[in-house]
């Protein structure tokens, strides 16, 4: 049976190729990429991350994303308009690291809650900092003085003596 499948595959592929239907796939001609490269188990996993332009964080087990999110804090809620909005990131943050000391999985990391009021006092101060600083404006292109030639410049016989 299975002798018999395999000649009716390879009858099919061999049609094919008469017919043409295998000259203009992409990639005709070029290398097999990573070819020379020794073999990696999570080559797919590698692929897929750059074909869908993902960020390498996902591969991360969820304490460490947790910690890597809770690093990311000051540059996340720097944007942000309200206090209100910060306080609602910050609780939105602190919800899932409750979520996942609840159910922990993944290994064994120490994740801490964010400390609500200390990002918004980081946050009023950096905001603060922001509209003391003048406005950046273009500088006057001023003419500068012709310059006169240093003491010596001139040939000893044309000074004065």
């Amino acid at each position: 049976m299975t002798e018999a499948w395999d000649a009716a595959v390879e009858a099919q592929i061999r049609g094919a190729v008469q017919r043409g239907e295998f000259d203009d796939l992409p990639g005709m001609g070029k290398p097999i990429p990573g070819r020379g490269a020794p073999y990696d188990e999570s080559w797919w996993i590698k692929s897929f991350l750059e074909r869908e332009a993902l960020p390498s964080d996902l591969l991360l087990p969820t304490p460490l994303q947790l910690r890597r999110r809770v690093e990311q804090v000051p540059d996340e809620v720097r944007d942000l308009p309200t206090e209100q909005s910060v306080r609602d990131f910050v609780g939105q943050l602190n919800a899932q690291i409750v979520a996942w000391m609840r159910n922990p999985e993944g290994p064994r990391v120490v994740v801490r809650l964010v400390n609500t009021d200390e990002v918004v006092h980081r946050w009023r101060a950096e905001r603060t900092r922001r509209e003391i600083r003048p406005p950046a404006t273009e500088p006057a292109t001023a003419v500068a003085p012709p310059r006169r030639p240093r003491r010596g410049w001139w040939p000893r016989w044309l000074r004065r003596g």
